[in-house]
């Protein structure tokens, strides 16, 4: 292994890892772990197309992360749509594993196998997204998202339009996309963050790097990542910590809760490991121009001010 970590077999899934312990995959492993984050949020986008190409309806996006190939394997043969769906079926299940949970030590048997440690895991935290554990075999954390009220997992931002603030982000409960979207850009601001599996039961399983916890009253406003831009008071007002704007191939998210519980100290300083996240809402360039001029030019300079020319300070 070498000093930045190198390609492993997970202990659990018997796949590729790079995440292990508190050692940080090299640059470009971390490249390869960006792509398939975006690899698999674009294979569950070929899956929705795919089933409603075959005139198929999913009542939410859990349905669509369950499917099984064998469950259109026998219908294949009409070629057409149905082959193209199980090609779809086949690309997710590839970056996707569906798994069942005892493969990660926990006896499916008990009332609430995720309450307790087992042979391979360490509790080591959880609230109300997901049980935090530490791997005994290589010292990872693994979390595990579990689904809520009607096929939900973990939180998003819901956007409602205002007058001034322009927009009022509440957060709620997710969607699979959401979270899949949130562990990428986690990843991309700096924690080391890999998606395991899924279980038949819909719990989410992610993999990080280990860190340290800070203080819950640790103040995170001096360590927000660079990549992370303030967004005007004029323009938002959201229920979480920090509120800040992001932006992955171009498309702006809402990013916020920074506080310190979701931050740890590892290598090379301080680290996010979690947040709630939106895409940012299609703006009404009739009703919301300043924003969408603002958000063009803090694409090109995240420096740049609410309006050319002049300091925030002034305005």
């Amino acid at each position: 292994m070498s000093a930045h970590g190198g390609t492993m077999q997970d202990h659990f899934t018997g796949r590729p890892t790079v995440v292990h312990g508190r050692i940080f995959p090299s640059a470009d492993e971390r490249i390869a772990l960006q792509d398939d984050h975006r690899r698999r949020l674009a294979a569950l986008a070929r899956v929705g197309t795919a089933a409603v190409e075959c005139g198929l309806r999913a009542d939410s996006d859990r349905d669509l992360i369950l499917l099984a190939t064998d469950e259109v394997i026998l219908l294949e043969g009409a070629g057409g749509a149905w082959s193209l769906f199980g090609q779809a079926i086949r690309s997710l299940r590839a970056l996707l594993p569906v798994l069942p949970l005892d493969r990660f030590g926990f006896d499916t048997l008990a009332e609430n196998p995720l309450e307790e440690d087992n042979s391979r895991l360490i509790r080591v935290g959880g609230g109300v997204e997901a049980w935090v554990f530490l791997s005994k075999a290589d010292g990872a954390i693994y979390k595990f998202y579990l689904p809520r009220w009607y096929k939900r997992i973990a939180g998003e931002f819901v956007f409602v339009r205002g007058d001034e603030p322009a927009w009022t982000a509440t957060a709620g409960l997710g969607s699979y996309r959401a979270l899949l979207e949130k562990l990428m850009l986690i990843d991309c601001l700096g924690m080391p963050t890999e998606v395991s599996a899924v279980t038949p039961e819909g719990i989410l399983i992610a993999k990080q790097t280990f860190g340290d916890a800070l203080a819950p009253d640790f103040d995170t406003s001096k360590i927000l990542p660079e990549l992370l831009i303030e967004i005007p008071s004029r323009f938002l007002r959201a229920d979480r910590d920090h509120p800040r704007l992001m932006f992955i191939d171009d498309q702006p998210f809402l990013v916020a809760d920074l506080h310190g519980k979701n931050f740890v100290q590892a290598e090379a300083g301080y680290h996010l490991i979690d947040l709630v996240a939106a895409p940012w809402p299609t703006l009404d360039p009739k009703k919301e121009q300043m924003i969408a001029d603002w958000i063009n030019r803090v694409r090109i300079n995240p420096q740049a001010t609410l309006l050319p020319g002049s300091p925030d300070g002034e305005l």
